[in-house]
């Protein structure tokens, strides 16, 4: 445990530049594939894609991958097992899409997605196999190699994507050249922990693994069934082009919430398991852990709320301007995010993975029914704000209680949050006036941005001031994972 928070912190930093790395080539790949190539009908069916194998993904190791990085012990024993299980169910998993593809692309209003669908879908079988030696340089915080990989994976996966979009092949593209980024992904993944590609089989271990992982399986899947519903009810209530203009909003709203959250979690999950083994206090890093992250976050998610139809004109053009309608909300709706990512990871390090997945249970009952009864006389709108209206009047409440369970008091994490989202109000207002007066063109887009950044520093300062330690030992691991993101 000695040399534990330099690991982190280490691997937080290459976790940081690789996310940004990547963030802002798949940002700038999108953002030329949205302008010359691809139309809102054509994001629409590959998004029908895409949150199909967002929820195979969440479940197609069935949680036993987790294993490599939170298990105490020589992790070569019990990963011939974790590979075998993995690798079966998900080949199980993508022969069950196979048949089902027809009748899952007609119940979301795109019937001509079932290609896309098939193809892009392949990926989950090559996530079966990658997620063992993966999670292997997850557990030993090789976050250097992993930049390295997830380098090889974009530079593929965008060129075959580039190449075939330019050729005509429409949202086919983004399959084919997914799949060929994590065939890449999964070869320099082996080669980066050898042996790690070992299939074996131990019955206990298989037992153990399962209750181990099956439960995680299950709240990734409410996870996903949670974060994806609002496009399976766009696309079946309002067909494919609808959902391209969601998609695309979607996809700016999640930019700097990815960017922070998975920078963050490549170690949180891994840190946190650290602090809960070696009896450190768990409520005072996750505490002061989501005050950086929403310090980093409110600004990013608040500008793209207020500037929303500005900012996808200038990014994207003039044809993909109604996806402002869903930004504003789904903005607000990131910050909601980044908080319960790291909650996630924190509840399951300690041991609460039950009362997560009822937590989730809630939220997901609550929402569907609310998303539904929106999306008709709303649109795209209505489906974004419906999340945000849940996740403030459900989700808030009910994952304060849930961390009150844990131990950590709903007042601890008020004070740490405070700062900013008073900070976020300067934000928004400061960034509205000032790209009024100034103009409607990206001299005022450029304009209002700074300002607001130097209208939200104040707020922030002694907030990150109180994160740094004041004796000389070494930042607790969780709270390395939060300062790194900011630097």
């Amino acid at each position: 445990m000695n040399n534990l928070p330099a690991k982190v912190a280490s691997a937080a930093r290459w976790s940081v530049l690789n996310t940004v790395v990547v963030r802002i080539g798949n940002f700038a790949t999108g953002v030329i594939l949205a302008r010359y190539f691809l139309s809102p009908y054509d994001f629409g069916l590959y998004a029908v894609g895409a949150v199909m194998l967002a929820v195979l993904l969440s479940a197609n190791e069935m949680g036993v991958s987790l294993a490599i990085v939170r298990w105490e012990g020589d992790v070569r024993r019990f990963a011939p097992t974790v590979l075998t299980l993995s690798t079966a169910s998900s080949l199980l998993l993508y022969v069950a899409l196979w048949v089902c593809a027809p009748w899952a692309a007609s119940a979301l209003g795109s019937p001509a997605a079932i290609d896309v669908l098939r193809v892009l879908c392949l990926t989950v079988v090559i996530d079966g196999i990658a997620c063992v030696p993966a999670g292997l340089l997850t557990r030993e915080f090789r976050q250097g190699a992993r930049m390295i990989i997830d380098l090889l994976i974009f530079v593929v996966s965008t060129g075959v994507t580039m190449a075939l979009a330019v050729a005509g092949f429409g949202a086919m593209s983004f399959a084919w050249g997914a799949v060929a980024g994590n065939m890449v992904g999964l070869i320099a993944t082996a080669v980066a922990a050898p042996g790690m590609l070992r299939f074996g089989w131990h019955r206990e271990i298989a037992k153990r693994l399962l209750r181990f992982g099956l439960p995680l399986a299950g709240a990734s899947l409410l996870v996903l069934a949670m974060v994806n519903v609002d496009s399976l009810v766009v696309g079946a209530a309002l067909g494919p082009a609808a959902l391209g203009f969601y998609q695309i909003a979607s996809n700016m709203a999640g930019w700097p919430v990815r960017t922070i959250s998975e920078a963050a979690r490549r170690v949180s999950f891994a840190g946190f398991s650290r602090v809960a083994e070696g009896g450190q206090s768990m409520a005072d890093g996750y505490t002061r852990a989501l005050g950086v992250l929403m310090s980093v976050a409110v600004p990013a998610c608040v500008l793209l709320g207020t500037l929303a139809e500005p900012l996808i004109r200038a990014v994207y053009g003039e044809q993909w301007t109604p996806a402002a309608a869903a930004l504003r909300f789904l903005a607000a709706l990131g910050l909601i995010r980044v908080a319960y990512e790291l909650t996630y990871d924190c509840l399951v390090a300690a041991g609460h993975r039950k009362l997560l997945m009822g937590v989730q249970a809630i939220w997901l009952a609550t929402l569907v029914p609310v998303l539904i009864l929106m999306v008709h006389p709303f649109g795209i709108a209505g489906v974004a704000s419906g999340h945000v209206l849940v996740g403030v009047l459900v989700v808030i409440p009910i994952f304060g209680w849930a961390l009150a369970r844990a131990g950590i008091a709903p007042r601890a994490i008020a004070r740490q949050v405070g700062r900013p989202f008073l900070g976020g109000i300067a934000v928004a207002l400061t960034g509205w006036l000032v790209f009024h007066v100034v103009g409607r063109g990206l001299l005022g887009l450029a304009v209002a941005g700074i300002a607001s950044l130097v209208v939200y520093v104040p707020f922030i300062l002694p907030l990150l001031r109180s994160t740094r330690p004041s004796r000389p030992p070494e930042p607790e691991p969780v709270l390395a994972v939060a300062e790194q993101v900011v630097g």
